[in-house]
């Protein structure tokens, strides 16, 4: 027994101290869950200067040209700040499962005692023995945690590729409506002043010049909102691209891209929408396995509730004059004020907590989807009529009335007064453009990620980390 011991005390604690760290952080499951979800561009974790200058590069080469949705994407993974912080604490979460795998520090004790000429030594090797036996349910505890971290992570990573092309709609549309509202300006400003000119010759009443100059003055104002806009939805993209200094004068496509002149096929039945949520949906995934840890960690919490301290000694005394005693003693706590019913009791309430969180979250993930999806195919049906009816249609009644105009049957402000009804239209059809799109953004966000309204699953995740630490 004597020997038997510490042999064995030594082995386990070179077993415990072999837990180490993954070569990429974790960050590859990462991204082949974001490959999963549609995500082609990979989202690296910057931990060097080598990969920064790389990152660097490649951001330079990108802006190079005019900024597609997909591009912007890219830029965004490459350079937010924002993103690369919470890439640290998938880097957190791995040091936590590895530290959960490694045993605490044996110790080492000595004491010298002295009794008239007699002197006696004392030594002990102190050993973990709690921390021994629960150390695979600890490990399996932060690995389902570490999981927990690479989902959010993913997540995470999705709304800020949603966030960017969906501040990339906004910015191309604005900047698309400003263009339009110039020339609008400026056909304004000639036909005020052409109303000027007539009147002054008496072929115009006031009544109809100052209409004119009013539409005008009107025509202005919207240039300098819409110029405004077009500022601001900017500046929204180049904080989620993370640009400063010259790299904020990329350019951006002159217009929004056409309408799909069919729907996907995979998207047109709200059954596979549903099923597809319900399947991709991180934050669903998250619940779930908020709820399995939990479970786990009860188990923990039962088995430990007794016996919170249990050492093993291994003990060295010798006295002078007479032979070394050695042997071994084992050190519990006893549950004598303290039996664990509150530990037990917490992480149970814990456990049915995530359970009910879960299933509630299935229900608000169904219910998303389905409101996601109706309000994506409205918005396909508006812009599509826009583009089929309304805008033709206006067009075909500006050519009547330019034909009208030209065989001297109509006067030049009817066909400004037709002119300024067809610019209404065009407006709107941009607006429908751009709300399309930027309802097929939420609804693959929707399907894939979480709720569209951002509802953070960091709560379940919490309660999960802290029913996982020592003490708990």
């Amino acid at each position: 027994m004597n020997t038997r011991l510490p042999a064995m005390l030594v082995v386990t604690a070179l077993l415990g101290g072999c837990a180490t760290f993954s070569e990429d952080g974790g960050s590859t499951a990462v991204n082949n869950a974001l490959a999963s979800r549609g995500l082609q561009q990979a989202a690296p974790w910057i931990r060097s200067a080598g990969e920064a200058e790389r990152a660097a590069t490649e951001t330079g080469k990108l802006l190079a040209q005019p900024l597609t949705a997909d591009t912007a994407v890219r830029v965004a993974l490459l350079n937010n700040r924002g993103l690369q912080a919470r890439y640290a604490e998938l880097g957190i979460a791995e040091a936590d499962l590895v530290q959960a795998g490694r045993l605490t520090n044996p110790g080492f004790g000595f004491g010298r005692l002295h009794r008239a000429d007699v002197v006696e030594y004392e030594r002990a090797f102190i050993f973990d023995l709690m921390g021994l036996l629960t150390m695979p349910l600890r490990t399996r505890v932060e690995g389902e945690r570490f999981a927990a971290t690479q989902n959010r992570i993913t997540a995470e990573i999705l709304q800020v590729a949603a966030d960017t092309r969906r501040a990339w709609i906004r910015a191309v549309a604005a900047q698309q409506t400003a263009s339009y509202a110039a020339q609008v300006q400026s056909a304004a400003e000639a036909a005020a002043e052409l109303a000027r000119r007539m009147a002054a010759v008496g072929n115009f009443s006031k009544l109809d010049q100052a209409r004119e100059q009013a539409f005008y003055s009107e025509a202005t104002t919207q240039l300098a909102r819409a110029r405004q806009s077009a500022v601001a939805e900017r500046e929204a993209l180049t904080r989620l691209l993370g640009l400063w200094g010259a790299a904020t004068a990329f350019r951006l496509p002159e217009r929004l891209p056409e309408l799909p002149n069919e729907l996907p096929t995979q998207l047109r039945e709200i059954a596979d929408i549903e099923g597809t949520a319900l399947a991709q949906r991180l934050d669903v995934q998250a619940a779930a396995r908020d709820a399995e840890a939990l479970a786990r960690n009860l188990g923990l919490t039962k088995a430990t509730g007794w016996f919170s301290v249990l050492e093993g000694k291994y003990m060295r005394n010798s006295e002078s004059g007479d032979p070394r005693q050695t042997g071994w003693e084992i050190e519990m706590r006893i549950p004598v004020f303290d039996s664990g019913s509150a530990r037990v009791a917490r992480a149970e309430h814990l456990h049915r907590q995530a359970v009910n969180r879960a299933a509630d979250l299935a229900v608000r993930a169904r219910s998303e989807v389905r409101e996601a999806w109706q309000a994506w195919r409205s918005s396909y049906d508006i812009a599509r009529h826009y583009r089929e009816e309304v805008v033709p249609l206006r067009a075909r009644i500006s050519e009547e009335t330019l034909l009208r105009y030209n065989g001297m049957l109509m006067s030049v402000f009817e066909l400004l007064a037709e002119s300024r009804q067809q610019i209404g239209a065009v407006t709107e059809a941009i607006n429908a453009q751009r709300d399309f799109w930027l309802a097929d953004t939420t609804l693959q966000f929707a399907m894939t990620t979480r709720s569209p309204g951002m509802v953070s699953a960091a709560t379940p995740q919490a309660a999960a980390t802290t029913a996982a630490r020592p003490g708990h």
